[in-house]
């Protein structure tokens, strides 16, 4: 089924997607229905509950925050992180209902953490139980967030692969079948991606889309060269990229320039992305914030170092990288798993590797079968990585596997140009087999913090 890239590539604050994003709407979602049935001026008190995944590792991923940035009204893409919303509810104990009606909200009292209880349709789960002044029920309803933002109610969950698909002129469901829309119709990949958007939005809009998630990603990376201090969470990790970026600009102002410095820049730029949306910054989710420093390094990469070697220029390439990756990416939402509470973080990291090293190749002019050899070496070699966030953060493991990831990308793009598109493993075969192992995974692996390095980290203030 076909993805648009509006909903692959969407815009928020870290620092998790699934765990911030995805609440945060689900939120915002149950206000509006309470709006729609009447009873929003009815409302003296919301309960939330969070079960599995979102209960464990919540806290450190700012799910309390994302709901009551969702039950004020507030929308992902336009919030102002920087303005202190929670902090007056923390202080006052209310909570302005749509930024209208105050209500009592008590944080540690209105929303509790179901640690022991995972819904068995998603690890993701939430529940939104409003009362009237009698305390009688006006409104209950159990959400999931299911990766990259995306939210499904219950009733829907079960049914959300065969969502009723977008009237587009390009439907595919495999890379078998993308590659056959793409040959008979003459098409590459990035091609048919414009095509089907342009049936959903004008062209113009389509374009705006693109440099607008563009500017947010480059804005990101630049943010992170820069800003200094501690992360914010407990860990007392200090940002890393600032002086990466120093030590780079001073090699290069000496002319001590070595061979492998590219992947110093790669990783710089990974790293900066990563701690931004550790901050709670801006983030364009590629395909979830978690993962969202894989794709800007190496489309900077493509501009900084690359572009000289391929047939389009810059604009062009970015273009072609993007469409190329949302299509990558709708393989995966549609036959495997974008969230690491459900597959790991080979669903997170792995998919952006997947992403990128397909983007790369397109944009540096490859083949179809190219671009699938690079999107599935990308995928082959992150099978089984593990979520294990320590202390609930999106910080160790998970900036550092930004930058791990992004030059991963690179080099799976560059193998697959040095051939001929010839391989074994299909895209198909590897997607399959990385929602199987995400499935036959334990749990303690996926996103809950009990197992890995969040078990066996020994520093002090684990």
């Amino acid at each position: 089924m076909y993805y648009s890239l509006f909903e692959i590539f969407s815009i928020g604050v870290g620092p998790s997607s699934s765990h911030t994003v995805g609440p945060m709407r689900a939120a915002k979602r149950f206000l509006d229905n309470l709006r729609s049935e009447g009873k929003f001026n009815q409302v003296a008190k919301i309960q939330t509950y969070l079960y599995g995944s979102l209960a464990l590792t919540g806290f450190g991923h700012g799910t309390v925050k994302a709901v009551v940035y969702g039950l004020m009204g507030l929308e992902a893409e336009a919030i102002d992180p920087e303005k202190p919303y929670v902090n007056a509810v923390a202080r006052d104990k209310i909570l302005h209902l749509g930024q209208e009606r105050p209500i009592p909200f008590d944080l540690d009292q209105n929303v509790l953490f179901e640690k022991e209880t995972f819904l068995p349709e998603h690890s993701n789960g939430m529940k939104f139980i409003a009362y009237d002044q009698d305390n009688k029920i006006l409104l209950e309803e159990i959400y999931f967030s299911v990766g990259g933002g995306t939210i499904a109610r219950q009733d829907e969950i079960a049914r959300r692969v065969q969502r009723e698909p977008f009237n587009v002129p390009y439907q595919f469901d495999s890379f078998a079948e993308l590659e056959a829309a793409c040959r008979n119709n003459n098409l590459t990949i990035s091609q048919l991606v414009l095509a089907n958007e342009y049936a959903l939005h004008t062209p113009e809009e389509v374009q705006e889309y693109i440099d607008k998630i563009n500017r947010i990603m480059q804005n990101a990376i630049d943010r992170g060269m820069h800003a200094r201090g501690i992360l914010p969470g407990g860990l007392q990790l200090k940002r890393r990229a600032p002086e990466i970026y120093e030590r780079l600009e001073e090699k290069f102002r000496n002319n001590d320039v070595e061979p492998l410095m590219m992947i110093d820049w790669i990783n710089l730029w990974g790293f900066a992305v990563a701690e931004e949306n550790a901050s709670g910054g801006q983030i364009v989710t590629a395909p979830t914030m978690g993962s969202a420093g894989i794709i800007p390094s190496v489309m900077r990469y493509y501009e900084r170092f690359a572009v000289a070697k391929s047939p389009y220029s810059v604009e062009e390439g970015i273009i072609i990288f993007l469409t190329t990756a949302s299509a990558i990416c709708s393989l995966y939402r549609t036959n495997a798993s974008i969230s690491g509470a459900e597959v790991g973080c080979q669903g997170e990291v792995g998919v952006a590797c997947s992403m990128a090293a397909a983007g790369l190749a397109a944009a540096m002019g490859g083949t179809i079968s190219q671009i699938e050899n690079a999107a599935e070496i990308a995928m082959e070699h992150n099978l089984g990585l593990t979520c294990d966030p320590i202390n609930g953060l999106v910080q160790v493991p998970c900036i550092e596997r930004n930058a791990m990831g992004a030059v991963k990308a690179v080099n799976s793009a560059r193998l697959a140009l040095r051939g001929t598109g010839e391989h074994i493993v299909s895209l198909d075969s590897v997607i399959r087999t990385m929602y199987e192992t995400g499935c036959e995974m334990n749990c303690k692996y996926k996103e809950t913090s009990l197992g890995g390095l969040a078990k066996n980290c020994l520093c002090s203030v684990c």
